[in-house]
This record gives structure tokens, sequence and C-alpha cells, in this order.
């Protein structure tokens, strides 16, 4: 290993440090900052974090074992879909009720400050959610096809689809990842009975948002190391 891997190398476990920093600052934040009926960012955005922690445990080499790499990546895959959920949480700031009687938006320091917080945990969760794909897809194509770019690409969208319908089940059959750790028999007939017309269209339009993020995260992180070379 030459210097400058042992500097990349260094780089990158800094700044997971500082990711898990934020996120137990952020997360402490909330637990005293957010109130009802916002209280629910606080579980979400820690459920959105779970995943791109559990990346940081895989990598191509990262564990050696086979056996214990592919458990965590369906455990990683299991908590993935919580950090674009956060994503459709923005919907909740129409409880504040934005909008005046005029038809313009209030400016009241409350409503942009709940806007602050849930931006914040929606950016962070979801971002660092694309860049945990982007390093998970990319250990499983080494593992498999030694970095194959088609494979890749073909793991990158099956990961998504997989994303969007978790997404579903989270939103709208209001299942969260632990539940189906502590309770599965309760959701299985809700879970046999959501492949409706509906479901379809929500997980396509879901697909193409995450690709989108995606693919402007990728773009950056390429622009980047060429800058580097």
């Amino acid at each position: 290993m030459n210097s400058r891997e042992r500097t990349v190398m260094a780089m990158n476990q800094r700044a997971r440090w500082e990711i898990r920093g934020f996120f137990a600052l952020w997360l402490g934040f909330l637990f005293f900052r957010v109130h009802d009926p916002f209280s629910f960012l606080l579980l979400n955005t820690f459920l959105g974090y779970l995943p791109i922690e559990l990346s940081f445990h895989l990598g191509a080499h990262r564990p050696k074992a086979v056996w214990l790499f592919w458990p965590l990546v369906i455990i990683w895959l299991l908590f993935y879909p919580n950090a674009p959920y956060l994503l459709t949480d923005l919907f909740h700031l129409s409880l504040l009720n934005p909008y005046a009687a005029s038809g313009l938006l209030r400016v009241t320091p409350h409503i942009w400050i709940y806007f602050t917080y849930m931006m914040l945990s929606a950016l962070g969760c979801a971002f660092l959610g694309f860049w945990s794909l982007n390093y998970v897809s990319e250990s499983i194509a080494q593992r498999i096809a030694r970095g194959n770019g088609l494979v890749r690409l073909l793991v990158v969208l099956t990961l998504t689809v997989l994303s969007s319908i978790g997404v579903y089940i989270g939103r709208f059959l209001r299942i969260h990842t632990i539940y189906l750790f502590l309770n599965p028999e309760q959701f299985i007939q809700p879970l046999l009975t959501m492949w409706t017309y509906h479901l379809w269209i929500f997980v396509l339009l879901m697909t193409v948002l995450q690709l989108f993020c995606y693919w402007i995260l990728h773009l950056i992180m390429t622009a980047r190391n060429t800058t580097n070379d």
C-alpha cells in the first residue's frame, strides 16, 4: 500500500467518523427539540442512518467470509429503504399550514425551523443512503463479477426497485423495518395483498426519483476522482 492509498483510507475513515458524529449530535438534538406532530422524525432519522452505518462494514474484501458478507447485505437491504423514505416525510410539512389566506407562504419562524429539521434529516439520510447504495452495489459486483460494469448497473437497478417497494411498505402499510423482526407474522397478509396497480405506479416513480439522485451523486463522485487523478 503506497502513501496515497494510505491517505485515501485515512480520509475515508475520517469521513465515516464525521458522519457518525453528525448523526449522534443530530439525533440528540432531535430528541430534545422535536415535538408532536413531528416526533416521528427522531425514529425515522435513526432508521435512515442504520443502512449507512451497515455499509461501513461491507466491502469487496470486508468481511472476508462469504457466509458473513451476504447476511450483512440482506440486513442492509432491509434497512436501506428507510434512507430514501425520509424524502416522503416532507409531505408532513403540510401539518404546519404553511400557506396564509392570501395563498402566499407564511414567514412564521416556527414553520421554517421545522422545514430545516425535515430537510436536514431527509437530505442527510437520502444522499448518504445513495452513497451506501453505490458502495454496496460496487462491493457486490466485485464479489460476483470482478467489478463488471453491467453487473453493477443491474445490481443498482435491482436494489433500487426493491427499495421503492420497501418505501411503499413503510409509507402506506405503516410497517417499519424493526416490526418485521419483532412480529413478522402480523404483516404476512398485508404484504401478500399489496400488489396492486397503485403500488407499481408508486414503485416506478420512486425508482426514477432514486435513480436520478443516484446518478447526480455518481457524477459528483466521478468528477472528484477525475480531479484527484
